[in-house]
């Protein structure tokens, strides 16, 4: 990434579009010198999510206050609900997304709404399962420059959620994991067209279908991140990135964003509107409830395909 510095060198070279005189007035020292002084705003969103805003950055922190900053249903909604109030932010150039001590284990697999749908009709079902891909598609629509910054792990619905955002950043003892497919359901909330993009066909099935552990090595290597930072400081890593982003003039960059999504996922709802519907039916199947026993039984699962 190019310094801040440097961009301001090559704006102010000898060009035939920058206006005579211009470069003289550039007030370079006195941007620098404000930087620091910005003036800082904080907005809660909910019980789970603070939205504090200074200069042109959104930094968004989410935290359940545990070790797994597992992704309850309302802290799901929290989160949508705060990607939705950046959406007519237009002062705002770069969004930062980061959890507390972790990045997320995924789905709270204990909240206490989820049981609530076994005595749901399949049509009330599909309607509850709407939040976590409505979730993604909030962050993935946000105009800014959105950035993930990970700590800890980064599984399941969490990692669908980061590969929503424009850019990840990852603590070098950081991974990533997608343990859907072996526990018998499918990856869902719209995730796949959005990690073929980012690392291919070959790589998204390796990661999609083994489920296994990904490394932070592994992940800038195959594309699924942006940088490696140090152990707690891929926030830090984060707000860097970020501030090179607010410098650009807002209009255009979110111009060019618009456009970069639009050429790297032109089918991305087509291929993906159904998953919901395939879940639904996974998580009704023989196989998915052997899947889970077995892992509580620590044996082998014998499979069937039904």
């Amino acid at each position: 990434m190019i310094p801040r510095q440097d961009v301001l060198d090559t704006a102010i070279a000898p060009a035939d579009w920058l206006p005579h005189g211009f470069s003289d007035r550039l007030p370079i020292e006195r941007v620098e010198s404000t930087m620091a002084d910005l003036e800082t705003s904080s907005q809660a969103i909910g019980d789970f999510v603070t939205i504090v805003r200074r200069g042109r950055i959104a930094e968004v922190t989410f935290d359940r206050g545990d070790q797994l900053n597992a992704l309850s249903m309302q802290l799901m909604r929290e989160l949508k609900a705060a990607a939705e109030e950046l959406s007519g932010d237009t002062h705002c150039s770069a969004v930062v997304l980061a959890g507390a001590a972790v990045f997320t284990a995924g789905a709270d697999l204990r909240d206490s709404e989820l049981s609530e749908r076994d005595s749901m009709t399949l049509l009330e079902q599909r309607a509850a399962v709407r939040l976590g891909p409505d979730l993604c598609d909030a962050w993935a629509k946000l105009e800014q420059i959105s950035i993930a910054a990970v700590e800890g792990f980064c599984i399941g619905g969490g990692l669908a959620l980061a590969a929503a955002c424009d850019h990840r950043i990852a603590a070098s003892d950081a991974h990533f994991r997608l343990p859907e497919i072996p526990l018998g359901m499918n990856m869902s909330w719209r995730s796949i067209p959005r990690l073929v993009a980012l690392i291919g066909p070959s790589r998204a099935k390796e990661l999609v279908i083994l489920g296994q552990k990904v490394d932070s090595d592994k992940a800038l290597n195959w594309g699924l991140i942006d940088q490696i930072a140090e152990p707690s400081h891929a926030l830090e890593a984060a707000r860097q990135m970020a501030e090179t982003y607010a410098e650009l003039p807002p209009l255009v960059a979110r111009m060019a964003k618009e456009a970069i999504d639009v050429a790297a996922h032109p089918l991305g709802h087509a291929t993906s509107f159904m998953d919901r519907d395939q879940f639904l039916l996974a998580r009704q199947s023989n196989d998915h409830e052997e899947a889970v026993r077995s892992f509580l039984e620590k044996r082998d699962a014998q499979y069937r395909g039904d």
